[in-house]
């Protein structure tokens, strides 16, 4: 898979990219697995604003994924590569051999025709999803369960990895991409591989119509905006922001440390990195 430069025929497709996706094998979906998704412009049920800068987009299926990977010992064929407009990676489909069809997050270098298996019996290969306590320390990892059959949680996106360092009694030591440790039990799973769609970080958007079809509205910056509207606004011609930066709401912001105490907290080893 590479990424494409487009000529440059109009000021919007200058410096733009796109993705080869030579990794795709299957172009439609299985309709079985989709699922209705409603556009919520980033509004809460009483119709308010809680996402800013979100609204429109294309309008798309939800594929449903197996997160959970439950169906032991029984092997899967992988019928195809499929793109995913609601995540940045790939997404493999599979055929059990009892007849059942679910969708996985592909990792890299799996390919129609790959068999695939769940379970603390399977091969240590790209795909299969095993215990942590299955896993040999080194492990390249994804899809990680944080609590005990609630299905992977942690390291989803394209191209991202995790790595199994250690383990320590009941737990394992799992280096994220942040650079964080984390503790997590030995019995919760995790698919072996490095997620598909390594390149995406890569892709260059080019111009503003190609966000709005990701639902994705324009930001302003406080600056521009008046004293009304922003405590950064307001002034004569182009003023500095006058004090610590802050949101429209007046809190600080840029830097200021927002996250709040949690039970989890005891299981980092190490914070990430900067």
């Amino acid at each position: 898979m590479a990424v494409k430069f487009l000529k440059p025929t109009s000021a919007g497709v200058r410096g733009m990219s796109r993705l080869t996706r030579d990794e795709i094998t299957k172009t439609t979906p299985e309709k079985s697995l989709l699922a209705p998704l409603s556009a919520k412009a980033g509004r809460n049920n009483q119709g308010k604003i809680t996402t800013r800068h979100r609204q429109g987009g294309h309008k798309k299926h939800y594929r449903i994924v197996d997160f959970k990977r439950f169906k032991d010992n029984i092997p899967a064929k992988v019928a195809g590569i499929e793109y995913d407009p609601n995540r940045t990676a790939y997404i493999a489909l599979l055929h059990y051999v009892d007849g059942e069809k679910a969708y996985i997050i592909a990792p890299h270098g799996l390919t129609a025709g790959d068999t695939v298996m769940n379970g603390p019996e399977a091969d240590i290969r790209a795909g299969n999803c095993l215990p942590l306590r299955n896993l040999p320390l080194g492990t390249q990892i994804h899809n990680i369960e944080l609590h005990l059959g609630k299905g992977g949680q942690l390291v989803r996106s394209a191209g991202a990895s995790a790595q199994l360092v250690a383990k320590d009694g009941n737990y394992a030591q799992i280096k994220l991409p942040s650079g964080e440790l984390r503790r997590i039990h030995l019995d919760c799973r995790a698919t072996i591989g490095q997620v598909s769609n390594i390149d995406q970080k890569n892709v260059q958007i080019g111009k503003a119509g190609r966000k709005r079809h990701m639902g994705w509205r324009p930001t302003v910056r406080g600056v521009t905006m008046n004293a009304c509207d922003h405590p950064h606004g307001g002034g004569e011609g182009k003023s500095p922001i006058g004090g610590k930066p802050q949101t429209p709401w007046g809190k600080p912001a840029m830097g200021f440390k927002t996250r709040k105490p949690k039970a989890s907290d005891k299981f980092i080893t190490k914070r990430r990195t900067k």
